[in-house]
This record gives structure tokens, C-alpha cells and sequence, in this order.
């Protein structure tokens, strides 16, 4: 697969199939995703990459203390929730899309909360991947972190592999951070997903609408 077919078919995907993804491919993506920019070529990013009883101990510890209604369910770093028009029209878009393909009615708080857990579980992902970064750093290192992660879907992509990037994992911080012995002075960013998606899954169906270059592209001085 060239970068135009994994650029267009790349997605993210929401239920994966148990095969288990070799550490050589995954050390054969991340290898790629290295050599990604950053300004000033700083390399700002981190990534602990979990499977087997690793993975299952921090879903089942993070899950647990999700239920308890903890303090730490909001990023650790400044965020905003505000979001105006276009941009809360197109997450209510997405998000009525996807939850109809997984039968939730809107209202049904309970199965909204399930569902939502569901990205601590990597959506059943074999591997997950957990980034972070130093606090020290600004809003630009942030910018770099995407870079490496789109990356790293590419690279996965091209390789028959599929991802979910999931700022959820910036939730619940406390737990991940004992879990993975992550350093104090790191942020948790977000988290990724990897894996053989599951094809047969409603969810998966799902490809969410672009907006044409029109809309955001300003052209100046061309002839």
C-alpha cells in the first residue's frame, strides 16, 4: 500500500480481532514513525507499548477505578471543552453515526458509560499504546506528538494493521502512570489501539465524513 491508498483507508477502528501483533512489526512501525519532524528537532515523544498480562492488569485496574467516580477522570495537563460551530456539528455527526451502528439509543446513559470503557480496553486491541511527554515542554511538542502518531497509523496501515488514537487514556491518569512506572514530571497524553481489525463489526463500518479542501484551504498568490 502506497501513502495515498493508507492516507484514504486509514480510519479508526473500534473492534479488532485476539491475533496477536509480533514485536518485530511493531518495532518495524516504530522504526518509521522515528523519523517523523519536530521542531527543532527536539523528539518530543514518548510511547510505552503494552500487550499480554501487561495490557490486561492496567484495563482491569483502570476500569476498577473508573467506577469509583475519581478525581483524576480529566487530563492531568490544560485542556478546554469548549467547542463551537462547525466543529460541535461534526462531533455530533460522528458521534450519533457510531452510536447507532453499535445499537446505544441516545439517552441510555448506562450503555454510553460501557462503551466508553471500551477504550480502556483498547477496544480489544492485542497492543496498546500509551504516550507521554515531559511538562515542561510547550503546546508545540504536543503538534509533535500528533506527527508521530499519524506516523505510526500510517505505517500500521501500509502493514495491514489498523489504530484508534484515544485521548481517553489522558483520563484516569493516576492509575496508567503506576501501572507503567511513569515518571511524575511526564504528561499522559493519549493513548492508540493496534491491531487486525474485526471486520465483521457494525462499528467498523463507520468511515467518518471530510470536509472538502474549499472549506478550510486559503490559496494566496497563485496565478
Amino acid at each position: 500500500m502506497d501513502l495515498d491508498e493508507a492516507l484514504k483507508a486509514r480510519k479508526s477502528v473500534r473492534a479488532f480481532k485476539p491475533d496477536p501483533v509480533p514485536l518485530s512489526l511493531v518495532n518495524e512501525i516504530l522504526e518509521l514513525a522515528r523519523h517523523s519532524p519536530s521542531g527543532t528537532n527536539i523528539q518530543p515523544w514518548k510511547v510505552h507499548v503494552v500487550t499480554g498480562e501487561v495490557r490486561r492488569r492496567l484495563e482491569a485496574e483502570v476500569l476498577a477505578h473508573r467506577d469509583t467516580k475519581p478525581a483524576d477522570a480529566a487530563a492531568e495537563f490544560p485542556r478546554t471543552s469548549k467547542r463551537k460551530e462547525p466543529y460541535t456539528t461534526r462531533m455530533r455527526t460522528l458521534g450519533k453515526e457510531m452510536y447507532g451502528l453499535l445499537g446505544i439509543p441516545k439517552g441510555d446513559q448506562a450503555a454510553n458509560w460501557r462503551q466508553w470503557g471500551r477504550n480502556y480496553q483498547f477496544f480489544d486491541a492485542p497492543v496498546g499504546l500509551i504516550f507521554t511527554i515531559d511538562k515542561d515542554l510547550d503546546a508545540m511538542s504536543f503538534l509533535d506528538i500528533g506527527i508521530f502518531m499519524q506516523s505510526i497509523m500510517l505505517a500500521a496501515k501500509s502493514r495491514g494493521l489498523d489504530t484508534c488514537s484515544q485521548g481517553a487514556w489522558n483520563n484516569f491518569w493516576t492509575v496508567t502512570r503506576r501501572v507503567l512506572n511513569v515518571p511524575d514530571d511526564e504528561y499522559i497524553v493519549c493513548g492508540m489501539s493496534l491491531g487486525y481489525a474485526d471486520e465483521t463489526s457494525p462499528v467498523n463500518t463507520l468511515v467518518a465524513e471530510r470536509e472538502p479542501v474549499a472549506s478550510f484551504a486559503t490559496f494566496h498568490g497563485f496565478e
